[in-house]
């Protein structure tokens, strides 16, 4: 326990010090805060921490989820925007990550071992506003927030599943399907997204397509919309090399498109609910963050939920000291032999 708070406070407290650095704010003038790690859940709690150490003030509105998957940090993001709504001209930081201390699998069964093989730690601090004056000096704009739940398909409840083996070793257990079913939790998103970003052209071919295939009994095979006339950047969660490419073959993504979520994968391992958030650094670190841009984060977690986040930047965004990948960039991309 002593090791989890340990390392808990070392990714927090150095994602928040570097956001309190580059954004000049008061740490007493934050209003809300949202804090999401799925598998470690103390007492006090992880906002509990942050209030402490930052001595943050006694009515700021507190929030911890903890148990929501790989896609919690969209999660957050939606509850701190709902939060703004409501509590004007004020600030809400956002911050996303997991934790490893506690949840290694010492066991031999082969479906939990694998999160053994991606999760890594990983931190992200994200700074909210909805005043006015910091409109000149945000670097992005939140358009959409699209969140899909699958949880009553037991098939996609379970795939996903922290349990106990046979011997009690307690583990994350991956199913077999779960490719599948993140495909159909990824189909549903963007049938619920497609007609908020996409151009009228691809909107028709969409839902000529959708009738056809509702008169000719799904002979037809179904369009995929182009994405790439609705978005500039692509945030993938780093799941794992295979959900990378799935979501490159079914939007016909290329490579550039896809190259932040697989260096990221290679650089930091999945990072749970702040891989988006590495994803989007390595893109402002490239210099490649034009204002106008639009960027779609997206990630799958337990549940099963696929989410997704679209923002647009108000302003070209320069590489920064504090980006995570400053001090490497310049390797990247590197060849990822399979």
């Amino acid at each position: 326990m002593a090791a989890a708070r340990e390392e808990a406070e070392d990714v927090m407290f150095g994602a928040l010090e570097n956001m309190f650095k580059s954004t000049n704010v008061n740490p007493k003038d934050i209003g809300i805060l949202v804090v999401n790690c799925s598998l470690f859940n103390p007492t006090p709690s992880l906002s509990s921490m942050i209030v402490n150490k930052y001595k943050l003030r006694g009515n700021i509105k507190t929030f911890n989820l903890g148990g929501m998957g790989c896609s919690a940090g969209v999660i957050a993001v939606d509850l701190a925007k709902d939060m703004l709504q409501i509590h004007r001209n004020t600030y809400a930081v956002v911050v996303s990550m997991e934790n490893i201390t506690q949840n290694w699998y010492f066991g031999n069964k082969k479906s939990m071992l694998i999160p053994n093989c991606l999760f890594r730690v990983g931190c992200a601090a994200v700074l909210l506003s909805n005043k006015s004056t910091d409109r000149c000096r945000a670097k992005y704009k939140l358009l959409h927030v699209i969140r899909t739940h699958r949880g009553s398909d037991d098939t996609a409840f379970n795939c996903v599943y922290q349990e106990e083996d046979n011997a009690g070793k307690i583990g994350v257990s991956l199913s077999k399907d779960l490719m599948a079913i993140a495909g159909g939790a990824l189909k549903a998103n963007i049938t619920t997204l497609g007609p908020l970003v996409l151009p009228i052209s691809e909107q028709l071919l969409f839902f000529a397509s959708l009738i056809a295939r509702k008169l000719t009994d799904s002979k037809i095979k179904p369009y995929i919309p182009d994405f790439k006339l609705a978005f500039d950047h692509f945030c993938i969660h780093a799941g794992g090399r295979a959900v990378i490419d799935e979501l490159e073959k079914n939007l016909q993504l290329s490579e550039e498109h896809v190259e932040p979520s697989r260096m990221t994968l290679y650089r930091f391992g999945n990072t749970s609910s702040s891989s988006i958030w590495y994803e989007l650094a390595y893109t402002e670190a490239k210099g490649r963050m034009r204002k106008g841009n639009r960027v779609w984060q997206i990630a799958f977690g337990s549940g099963f939920k696929c989410n997704s986040a679209v923002w647009e930047a108000v302003r070209t965004v320069k590489p920064s000291d504090c980006n995570p990948w400053a001090d490497c960039i310049h390797k990247f991309p590197v060849e990822i032999s399979i």
